[in-house]
Parts: structure tokens; sequence; C-alpha cells
């Protein structure tokens, strides 16, 4: 008996969000949608029970922009645990070790239902040890004196709230997706990284003690100026790189217009349709084929590296081997391993004549060729795995065509023909558009960003908005011309 029929009566019991029966009206969907995101923003602020104030520490506070959630809250874990069971599952799919056809409705459950077992389990590989053994989220020692089971209890419950709050966010992306618009973890991660950009523009006090670009701009025109004269070395620095933020205004800006511009960058294949004479259109390669969400995972391959390295650390102390890693006090690798696979996240990272880092500049290199190397290779390596997962290779593309009787001018209409027109473009452009979204990540880190957003968060909310703009624009249209949705098989 093979692993399929002796985990299907688990797997096919999973709690599940029911798929709506028939078309979903664009109001509706627009409705579960804004609910949803009013019901993920109320529960980024409902605080942990338990919780020492102020003592916590924010173990992704460097991806918290692509992770979502909230440090401190019931959503602490984010979408983290979804995207660390996406890899998993995308590796074993990869190595074709799991043996699904997503084609066949009885593995797609399967598959859904593998999926929430691998983010429980996630849930408490990333939980357990953030609660119980690094004391990343310490329980208050004056509720512990009257808590049954003292401390552990207070722990116990604490981890309890966030693993509720995993399930939680589990269940809010499938509703998003099933009767919403676009997906529930591109909506959060819009959510995050718009707080960050609008905190970063227009906040007096945006990120820690640090005002927004137009408040200090507002100061540095109308109140006590820089401090340093304005063409002194130490003055440039100030606005460029420094509270000025200038850099960091043209990254933001050059990142939405190259986004937005690589979006709109396309092969089109033509199609005319086998039975309606006069019926045509065309088949869209995007340069960005795989979007921009493999990114995701690529992060989070990285958040899970250095996440290790801080409980590491914070079980050995000084017995860490110094190879291996060493920690500064707030928490950062300044060198060993862990030092060199940690992302570079802004221009304080790798600028070593702005005295922010006390690395050698030979360090501070190896250390950003390692990230371009981990972002571009990583970039093309989950694209070719997202393609393949949802349904956009060559051999599925075919077949959808092949199924809405459509066909490709010239070529016979049979999809074994259609994949091969297929597979000279997609596998290339998907392998350029994963390393390009890399390249642009990494650059947009090392720049700094408004807010200080993450370049990938901001690559991806840029084009998550982009592709809830094409979407929404889709829904409208089929909205008004029934005929459309029945065409291009839109059942919902």
């Amino acid at each position: 008996m093979g692993w399929k029929e002796a985990a299907e009566p688990v797997l096919t019991r999973m709690p599940s969000v029911v798929r709506p029966e028939g078309h979903v009206p664009f109001r509706r969907k627009l409705g579960w949608t804004a609910g949803i995101l009013v019901l993920y923003f109320f529960l980024t602020n409902v605080t942990l029970f338990g919780l020492a104030s102020g003592q916590s520490s924010d173990l992704f506070g460097q991806f918290r922009s692509i992770l979502a959630g909230s440090q401190g809250s019931i959503l602490q874990l984010g979408i983290g645990p979804i995207v660390t069971a996406s890899i998993v599952l995308q590796l074993l799919g990869g190595a074709d070790l799991l043996g699904l056809d997503t084609n066949d409705p009885r593995d797609q459950i399967l598959y859904q239902g593998l999926q929430k077992v691998l983010v429980l389990v996630m849930i408490c590989l990333t939980g357990l040890p953030m609660v119980f053994a690094g004391g990343f989220l310490p329980a208050s020692q004056q509720l512990a004196g009257s808590f049954p089971g003292g401390e552990f209890g207070v722990q116990s419950l604490i981890f309890a709230q966030i693993a509720v709050g995993g399930i939680l966010i589990l269940f809010m992306d499938e509703i998003v997706s099933k009767w919403g618009v676009g997906s529930g973890i591109g909506l959060f991660i819009i959510a995050g990284v718009s707080q960050q950009l609008v905190a970063g523009l227009f906040s007096w006090q945006a990120l820690g003690n640090v005002s927004g670009f137009f408040p200090t701009w507002f100061g540095i025109l109308f109140g006590d100026g820089l401090g340093v004269p304005v063409l002194s070395t130490e003055g440039i620095q100030a606005l460029f790189i420094g509270q000025g933020q200038l850099l960091g205004l043209v990254t933001t800006v050059l990142i939405f217009a190259v986004v937005v511009y690589a979006e709109s960058v396309r092969v089109e294949i033509p199609l005319s349709h086998a039975r309606v004479k006069g019926a045509r259109g065309r088949f869209p390669v995007k340069l960005i084929y795989a979007s921009v969400l493999p990114m995701i995972l690529v992060r989070a391959l990285q958040a899970n590296i250095q996440f290790l390295g801080r409980i590491l650390a914070s079980q050995l102390g000084d017995g860490m081997p110094a190879w291996l890693g060493a920690y500064g006090p707030n928490g950062n690798p300044t060198g060993g391993l862990f030092y060199y696979f940690a992302p570079i996240q802004s221009p304080a990272d790798w600028m070593w004549f702005t005295a922010q880092t006390t690395a050698e500049a030979w360090q501070v290199l190896i250390r950003v060729g390692i990230d371009l190397t981990f972002m571009i290779i990583g970039g093309a390596i989950f694209a070719i795995f997202w393609v393949e997962t949802t349904g956009m290779g060559p051999e599925a593309t075919a077949k959808q065509i092949q199924n809405s009787g459509m066909q490709i001018p010239g070529f016979r209409r049979n999809p074994q023909v259609i994949e091969k027109v297929m597979e000279r473009y997609i596998p290339q452009v998907t392998v350029i558009g994963g390393a390009l979204v890399g390249l642009l990540a990494v650059a947009a880190n090392m720049l700094g960003t408004i807010g200080a957003v993450s370049g990938t968060g901001l690559l991806l909310t840029v084009s998550i908005t982009y592709k809830l703009y094409e979407e929404i624009a889709e829904e409208q249209l089929m909205e008004m011309h029934p005929m459309m949705r029945n065409m291009f098989g839109g059942g919902n």
C-alpha cells in the first residue's frame, strides 16, 4: 500500500473552506476580500496574553514585510508556516517524490490536505523554539507566579495563541482564494508593506524615532536643517542615505517603474478558435512569467536559516563556535557563516564608510556576493518549481489551450504540438524572469527604500497590486459579459 492510500483517511478529512458552487458575484468577492483584510488588521493588534511587555525580540524583524503578521500579536508567525510548507512541497514535487497529479481531483484533495498537515508541523517547529527555547517571547513573571503550571503554563498559553493565529491565517488565505479576489498571502503582504510605506512617507515618528520623508524634509527646509553643512561629506551622506532618505525615495520610485514595465513586457503567441471563424486571441508569456511570488520562498528560506542561527546563539551562548556565527547586542550576526548567509537589508549593511558596520570590506563583499548568488539562482530555481506546480508549464498550458477550443495558427490542433511551441518560450522566460526579480530585490535592499521596506517586500507589493488590478478588471469585464466567463471556463 502506497503512502497516498495510507494517508488518504487523514488528508481527506482535514478541515477546509467550502468552494462556492457556481459564479460568485464581483461585489460579493470584494466584500469577502475587504472583510478578511479588516479581520487581518484586527488580529495584528490582538496582543498575546501572558507576554512580558517590552521584552520580546522579533526573530523575523528583517523579514517581517514578506512574512506579514505582527510582533507580539496573535499573528506572530504570519504567513511563515504556510510559505515554509510550500517550500517543502515544491522541493518534494520537483523531485517527483509525491507522485501526485494536480490535474486529478482526488490528488488535488490529497495535496491540499498534505499542505495543511505541513503547515501545522511548521507552526510547531517555528513556534515551540520561539517560545520555549530562545526566550524570544518571554512569559510574564508576574502572571507566572499565580498561573497553573507556573512559567511553563504561561509559555504553553502563549504558544497556543500563536498556533491559533497560524491556523486562522491559513483559513483566511483559503477564504480569499476561493471566495475573494487574488490570494490571502498576497493581500496580507500588501497590507503590511503599505503600512510601512505610508509611515515612511508621512509619519512624524515612523520607525524607531525616525520621522517620515515629508516631515523630515519639512524640518530640513523650515526647521533646524541637517545639523551639519549641506555641502560637506557628512551633509551629503545625511541627505542621501541618512535622515534625508533621497536615495531611498529614488529607489522606491525606480522599483515601482521597473516592475510595472517588466509586467508589461511579454511575448504574445497568436491563437485562433478552431470552430468559430474570425475568433482570435493571444497567449501572453510575460517577462516575469512566474510572478514575484517565488521570491517569498527564497526569502523565507533565508529567514529560516537566520532563525536557526538565533536559536543556536541563544542556546549555546559563548560556547557557539566563532566560525559558525557571532551575534551583536541587537541580535544581528556580526561574523561566521550566519553572517555571510544573512541577506543585505539596508545600505548600512554594506557601506562600510558609514561606520555603521564593523566588518572588513572583503567580508562585506563576500556577503553581498552570497546574497546575490542565493537570490538570483534561488529565484530561477523556485520560479521553475512554481511554474510546474501551479499549472503554468508548457504541458499544462497546452492542455488549457486545447480544452478552450483554441489553436496556434499554422500548427496542427494537437496538445503535443502546442506544447513544443510553448517550450520555446516558457522555460527560458521563467529562468530569466526569476533571476531578474532576485537581482532587483538585492539591489533595492542595498540602496534602501522608504519606510525601510525590504526590496523583496516592495517588489511583491507592486507586482501583486498590478496583478490584483488586472484580475479586478477581468472580473468586471466578465461580470458585464457573462458569455466571456463561459468561454474561458470561469465558473467562479
